[in-house]
């Protein structure tokens, strides 16, 4: 018992920590430093591409369904973020387009 009480107290200080670091860290009055900048810049592209990577990494264009539901997923998602320029909308119908495709029309 003792054991699960120090293990959840450790849980709770390293979330807590992680919460208020950067906090700590870069406080309001300070400029934050470049490369922190950099970073928020080039990030969300970053992991958005290795993110497609992972996803499409075992398509398999010779065996049924030929990788259609991935194909018409990824190009609803592009179409739709070009069109209206929102990222929820955008993956959350492609979302539901992957799966209508696997579950219903690619059986």
């Amino acid at each position: 018992m003792k054991r699960e009480i120090l293990l959840i107290l450790i849980m709770a200080a390293a979330t807590v920590i992680t919460r208020f670091l950067p906090f700590l860290l870069f406080p309001a009055g300070k400029k934050t430093p470049r490369f922190v900048g950099y970073l928020g810049a080039t990030l969300p592209y970053a992991t958005m591409g290795l993110l497609v990577i992972y996803c499409l990494r075992g398509l398999q264009p010779s065996v049924y369904p030929y990788s259609l539901p991935e194909i018409l997923s990824v190009g609803a998602v592009a179409l739709l973020h070009w069109w209206k320029g929102n990222a929820l909308i955008s993956i959350g119908v492609g979302t539901v387009l992957y799966m209508v495709l696997i579950q219903a029309v690619f059986v």
